[in-house]
């Protein structure tokens, strides 16, 4: 869970709580066929042939592979759609795992239940939500994935996995606005960070009106969040997968052909 005893979020430095996540919960050519080939050209006949020797055929360069397009899930909340961009390819546990709750429908009916802004001026903040340790939504506890490991980062945007100890995120999900790439860790430190397994693609604009709901001065002080929770949770009413985007298909590059040869006799 994140908890307001953690490390500093950044940036701004100035702004930031101490903080803790917590988690409410072609076919072989044959030798034989290459060796008649050969010999239908004889000596005779390649003494005869037109000095100017044919220009070899042009390589062909194979496409670079295609990408892995990103698994996409809407979540309609009673404040407006929120599209994530979730990545499979380089945080594929925690996208599982994610999606595991969407496909059986353990999101439906859940809520944004806290948020925390950071700052003044809005810019900067978390909103979190999941099934909050209900034990009739709650799976078994997935491995973690660091951003050491992923290469991903708490970038504006980011959609990441509310824990307590490493390894024990289960239903519960924070959205970072602003950039909190504090919250990436420190490997060389022992800090593994939180699990970033992709992004909001479209919908900020609900997330922020998220993190200005009102909040209860009084809730969330059990867990050392006291003010963070919000008085009226948003409701999400429906986590359904969205189609993917359809991806550019790359088209094999044929390379210059070299100069043609002249055979000397």
């Amino acid at each position: 869970m994140l908890r307001s005893d953690d490390r500093p979020l950044a940036p701004p430095r100035r702004f930031l709580p101490a903080l803790l996540l917590a988690c409410l919960t072609a076919g072989a050519v044959g030798a034989a066929g290459v060796a008649g080939a050969a010999g239908a050209v004889s000596a005779a006949g390649a003494a005869q042939a037109d000095p100017a020797a044919a220009p070899a055929p042009a390589p062909v360069v194979a496409p670079a592979p295609l990408p892995v397009p990103p698994v996409r899930v809407l979540l309609m909340t009673t404040l407006g759609n929120i599209t994530l961009a979730l990545d499979a390819e380089r945080a594929p546990v925690t996208t599982a795992n994610f999606l595991r709750y969407v496909d059986q429908k353990r999101f439906d009916g859940i809520g944004f239940y806290r948020a925390l802004p950071i700052g003044d001026d809005g810019r900067y903040g978390l909103v979190q939500g999941g099934a909050k340790g209900d034990p009739k939504r709650v799976l078994k506890p997935i491995a973690h994935e660091s951003p050491a490991q992923t290469g991903l980062s708490h970038v504006d945007g980011a959609i990441s996995m509310a824990r307590m100890a490493p390894g024990s995120a289960t239903g519960d999900f924070f959205i970072v606005l602003g950039g909190l790439t504090s919250l990436d860790g420190n490997a060389a430190a022992g800090d593994p960070g939180y699990a970033v397994f992709g992004r909001v693609a479209e919908g900020m604009d609900v997330v922020r009106q998220i993190l200005a709901q009102p909040h209860d001065p009084e809730a969330g002080a059990e867990s050392g969040m006291k003010g963070q929770m919000l008085a009226r949770p948003v409701q999400i009413v429906q986590a359904r997968r969205l189609p993917p985007e359809p991806v550019p298909v790359p088209v094999p590059v044929v390379a210059d052909a070299p100069p043609a040869t002249t055979a000397h006799h």
